[in-house]
C-alpha cells in the first residue's frame, strides 16, 4: 500500500511516569521494543497500544533525538497523539 506521508507531520507526544513529565511535543518518529521486537510509530500510524521494554527513541529533528531509558511501560497512539507511560511494574 503506497501512503504519501506528508514530512511536515508530527507525533504530539508526552512521556511520563507518576511524578515527572521527561518530555512533551512533536516529533517526526518514535522507536521502541516490545515482546515481538523493535518497532517504529510515524505520523498516521494506526491506533496502536503496546507495553513496551528497555527505551524509547524520540526523533525530534532531522538530526536530533532524545533516548529515554526504562524497565516498562506502556505506549498508546490515536490521531497522532501519543501517550508514553514510565514505570507501569514498579510499586
Amino acid at each position: 500500500m503506497d501512503r504519501n506521508i506528508p514530512t511536515n507531520q508530527k507525533l504530539l507526544t508526552i512521556v511520563r511516569d507518576r511524578n515527572t513529565i521527561f518530555f512533551h511535543g512533536e516529533v517526526k518518529a518514535i522507536s521502541s521494543i516490545n515482546d515481538k521486537g523493535p518497532f517504529d510509530i510515524l505520523p498516521q500510524h494506526a491506533n496502536f497500544i503496546s507495553i513496551i521494554k528497555k527505551y524509547v527513541v524520540l526523533r525530534i529533528q532531522e538530526k536530533q533525538e532524545k533516548r529515554i531509558e526504562f524497565e516498562s511501560g506502556i505506549l498508546k497512539v490515536r490521531d497522532n497523539n501519543v501517550e508514553i507511560y514510565l514505570g507501569i511494574l514498579q510499586r
